[in-house]
């Protein structure tokens, strides 16, 4: 196998776009996003829709009719975070989820975040949360110290108070990637050393990347996926998204026509780059690097 490149850090101000989901009935899924969740609209067209909050699209949702979950033991996507923005917002939405009676899949206290998990209805996972202040993030020999302790449910419920349920808070963006991998050694060196992420924590199994001071931005682990083979594509294309411009998406609301670059996806109203592998034959994903940057991934 050839070597990879050394690229250098990636900028501090690299953060998560929009992330498209492979869904196998649209008209289910926006009822799941938009009903429940509370998204709302950014564009549609036939097979696909973009939703979000008010002020940022987050998820493009891609038709593809008969499009099964991904099976056990397979690498590909783990979980695509929504980062609200206070523990009353994640509060608010918990009370909301569970007085439509909606399953929860686990709920934890990270030490640098709090999140709930769930699944959609084509068992994408999701986990919704929100962060700590970074003085309060816990540190060992440097790096950050995260745990999934279990999470104080009642305190986050008493934290929404009685504000009414009126869909997703308007500042929630994507916080983070997470993905299932066959090799940890192989994702650290593309992730790290061709990519230009750094490594903020590490568990059994597991690590952590972020840009800059952030806790991460991407998640890998082999929990149940060493070795294992590729999945179906679960989700068609990532936004890494650097430096953010001023204004952008958020200068325009959920049904406004978007800026559309080369590779014809809207990424806060800026020229796309086009596609790229994110990562080594394992996750299906794409890349797509906004044009403040010179970054070159593999060919």
């Amino acid at each position: 196998m050839s070597s990879l490149a050394q690229h250098p850090p990636l900028p501090a101000t690299t953060g998560i776009g929009p992330v498209a989901l492979t869904v196998a009935d649209l008209a289910r899924s926006r009822s799941f996003y938009e009903g429940i969740l509370g998204l709302r609209r950014w564009e549609e067209r036939a097979g696909a829709v973009v939703l979000g909050s008010a002020r940022a699209p987050l998820l493009e949702l891609v038709e593809h009719p008969g499009a099964r979950p991904k099976p056990p033991g397979t690498t590909g996507l783990y979980h695509v975070a929504l980062l609200l923005p206070s523990r009353r917002d994640l509060g608010r939405l918990l009370r909301h989820l569970l007085e439509r009676g909606y399953p929860l899949a686990g709920a934890a206290d990270h030490l640098v975040s709090e999140a709930v998990y769930l699944a959609d209805p084509d068992r994408n996972g999701l986990e919704l949360s929100c962060d700590r202040s970074p003085e309060q993030w816990p540190r060992v020999n440097g790096r950050l110290r995260m745990a999934s302790d279990p999470l104080d449910l009642p305190g986050v419920l008493a934290a929404a108070e009685e504000a009414p349920w009126e869909g997703i808070a308007p500042e929630t963006r994507v916080g983070h990637l997470h993905l299932q991998v066959g090799d940890l050694t192989l994702a650290r060196r593309w992730y790290v050393d061709r990519i230009g992420f750094r490594i903020t924590a590490e568990l059994p199994g597991a690590l952590f990347l972020a840009a800059g001071s952030y806790h991460h931005h991407l998640g890998l682990n082999t929990w149940t996926s060493e070795h294992g083979p590729t999945a179906p594509r679960r989700y068609g294309w990532a936004a890494l998204v650097y430096p953010p411009g001023p204004g952008g998406d958020r200068a325009r609301g959920p049904g406004q026509a978007p800026q559309r670059g080369r590779g014809g996806t809207p990424v806060g109203g800026r020229r796309v780059l086009g596609a790229r592998p994110l990562g080594p034959p394992a996750c299906g994903t794409r890349l797509k690097v906004d044009s403040g940057g010179e970054r070159r991934l593999a060919e």
